[in-house]
């Protein structure tokens, strides 16, 4: 049975959402704030979290930022929130959340946003599954699929988002090939994007800050205009 942690300080969401989820075979915690919030995952680790950004205190942003939400586990993170701005989408994304939801939503919605996102973060095509593949190395860099840590060049262990993990997994897995933004955003979020929205080009700039990549002249992470991105570097896969 999946868990979810629900981090919402409006009480009728959150016996909206406990009831309605529950109904669907989940298990829930409900939590009012952040530090409830940390409460609850010192005791277990959720599946996925349910995260409002408007919370009394600390706001779900600063959450994010606090890296509280333990990135070592890849807890995928849902945020939940009134505010419809394209910036706070963005921001959100930025900091690892894997999916942006506005209120007033509809239950079913969310449910099948909850099942996408779950999906996306276990899926693994058959050539990466943990058991066949164990690490990739490009450019003295490495990336631990099973523990999904990247390393640099001096064995510094460098945390990823689900978001920034899944985007560097799949140019690997395609090294000097050309990905389209659309491409990379069906792979990355599970849907297709508006051509206004920025955020694998966000998640492109983080992983070059990761990788020490100058954005004006980048080495491993090249943009190809007009079409998307490539990684330019060869590709070893330790099995």
């Amino acid at each position: 049975m999946d868990h979810i942690l629900i981090v919402d300080d409006d009480p009728e969401i959150r016996g909206l959402l406990t009831r309605y989820l529950g109904e669907h075979g989940y298990r829930i915690t409900a939590a009012a704030d952040g530090r409830e919030m940390r409460r609850a995952l010192a005791t277990s680790a959720p599946d996925i979290i349910l995260l409002d950004l408007m919370l009394p205190g600390e706001d779900g942003i600063a959450l994010l930022l606090d890296r509280d939400l333990n990135p070592k586990a890849h807890i995928p993170v849902i945020i939940l929130t009134a505010r419809d701005e394209t910036e706070d989408r963005v921001m959100g994304i930025e900091l690892g959340a894997d999916d942006y939801v506005t209120k007033p939503f509809e239950p079913r919605e969310l449910l099948a946003r909850i099942k996408s996102v779950l999906r996306r973060a276990r899926h693994l095509p058959p050539n990466l599954a943990p058991e066949a593949v164990r690490s990739y190395r490009f450019a003295g860099w490495s990336l631990d699929v099973r523990a999904r840590e990247l390393f640099t060049p001096d064995e510094v262990v460098i945390s990823l988002s689900g978001t920034e993990y899944r985007l560097l997994k799949i140019f690997l897995d395609h090294p000097r090939v050309v990905l389209s933004r659309d491409h990379l955003a069906e792979f990355v979020y599970g849907k297709k994007i508006s051509p206004l929205e920025r955020g694998v080009d966000v998640l492109i700039s983080r992983l070059r800050q990761h990788l020490g990549d100058d954005a004006r002249k980048p080495a491993l992470l090249k943009t190809v205009r007009h079409e998307g991105y490539r990684l330019d570097a060869d590709v070893e896969v330790e099995y």
